[in-house]
C-alpha cells in the first residue's frame, strides 16, 4: 500500500497561522467530539503518521501536521527553531482550526512538544501522549553510543545535498532493522523530494542546528520538566528505540504526576506509529477512552 492509499479518506490543505504562515495538515474525522493532534520528529512531515490519520479519524477529529521549517509548511529563515518556537506554533493552529482543548501525542522532537505544550498551557490540553520521546535524561551507555552515533551520522551529512543514500541511511536508524522492507522507494523518494527543496535547503541548518551541535559535543539539551506535566500522560515506548530506551522510560515514569508507560509488544524502533500501526492506534484510542493501557 501506498502512503496516498493510507491516506486516502483524509483531507491535506494548508491552514495560515499569524507567526508562522502556511501550515499543512492531514485532517479526518471532521465532527467527531475529541480532537487528537499528531506531531513528527526533527526532520519530518505528516507522511510519518500516513498510516495513523484515517484509522484514528474514525473515533477522533485528528490533525497532523507539518511544523514550520519542515515538509510542506512555511520556511522560515527569522525564528530559532527551538521548542519553544513549535508550542506557539501547535498554540496558533488550534485557533486557527477553532480547537479549544485536544489530545496531543508526539513523537520525538513531538513528543518534547507535547510536554513543553502541557507544562504552558494546560487548559489547551486533554491526554498527553509522548511517543518516542526526546526531552528526557539518557541513562544506560547504550543510550549514550546511539546519541554518538546519531551525532556522527549526522556530521558526515551536514552541508551536503541529500541523496537517496544518505535519506535511506538516515531512516534506517528510524526503524527498527527487521522493518526494513517498510523502507520502500516512495517513502525515501517523497523525503528526499521534501530535503532537496531550494526553500527547505535554506532552512535546514536552522532546523538541524541541535544536531549540529551534537555531532560536535557543544550542546545542553532542552529537558521536559515531566513533574510539572499535570494531565494523564502516556509515555508510548518500543523495545528497540535509539538513545532513550526502555530503561530511560521507566526512569522518567515516576517524575509524572499522572503518568503511565506502555512498551510496544511489536518489535519497533523510534517510529512506532509507522512500523506497527495496528497496535498504535489500538492502544492510543483505549488509552484516550479509559486512561488505561
Amino acid at each position: 500500500m501506498t502512503i496516498w492509499l493510507d491516506f486516502l479518506g483524509a483531507e491535506i490543505r494548508y491552514v495560515e497561522t499569524p507567526s508562522f504562515g502556511r501550515t499543512r495538515i492531514a485532517e479526518s474525522g471532521h465532527g467527531k467530539p475529541e480532537t487528537l493532534i499528531l506531531m513528527h520528529g526533527i526532520g519530518g512531515h505528516i507522511e510519518a503518521y500516513s498510516k495513523n490519520v484515517v484509522p484514528l479519524g474514525k473515533h477522533y477529529h485528528v490533525v497532523a501536521f507539518d511544523f514550520v521549517g519542515h515538509g510542506l509548511s512555511e520556511k522560515k529563515t527569522d525564528i530559532d527553531y527551538t521548542p519553544h518556537v513549535y508550542v506557539e506554533q501547535l498554540l496558533e493552529l488550534m485557533d486557527a482550526l477553532g480547537i479549544e482543548k485536544a489530545h496531543i501525542s508526539g513523537e520525538s522532537l513531538g513528543g518534547m512538544i507535547a510536554g513543553f505544550f502541557a507544562i504552558k498551557y494546560p487548559h489547551r490540553i486533554n491526554k498527553a501522549i509522548l511517543n518516542t520521546t526526546g526531552g528526557i535524561p539518557i541513562v544506560t551507555e547504550k543510550g549514550r553510543q546511539d546519541l554518538k552515533n546519531l551525532a556522527e551520522l549526522s556530521a558526515r551529512n551536514f552541508g551536503k545535498l541529500p541523496t537517496p543514500e544518505s535519506v535511506h541511511s538516515r531512516m534506517q536508524w528510524l526503524i527498527y532493522e527487521g522493518n526494513w522492507n517498510l523502507l520502500t522507494d516512495e517513502l525515501i523518494d517523497s523525503r528526499l523530494a521534501l530535503y532537496i527543496n531550494p526553500d527547505f535547503q535554506k532552512v535546514a541548518p536552522l532546523v538541524f542546528s541541535r544536531l549540529a551541535k551534537a555531532a560536535s559535543g557543544d550542546t545542553t539539551p532542552d529537558m521536559v520538566e515531566l513533574e510539572k506535566i499535570k494531565c494523564d500522560t502516556l509515555l508510548f515506548w518500543t523495545l528497540h528505540n535509539p538513545i532513550h530506551d526502555v530503561a530511560a522510560a521507566k526512569s522518567a515514569l515516576p517524575r509524572l504526576p499522572r503518568g503511565k508507560l506502555y512498551v510496544m509488544k511489536a518489535e519497533a524502533a523510534h517510529w512506532p506509529q509507522y512500523e506497527a500501526p495496528q497496535e498504535f492506534n489500538d492502544v492510543v484510542h483505549r488509552y484516550l477512552q479509559t486512561g488505561e493501557v
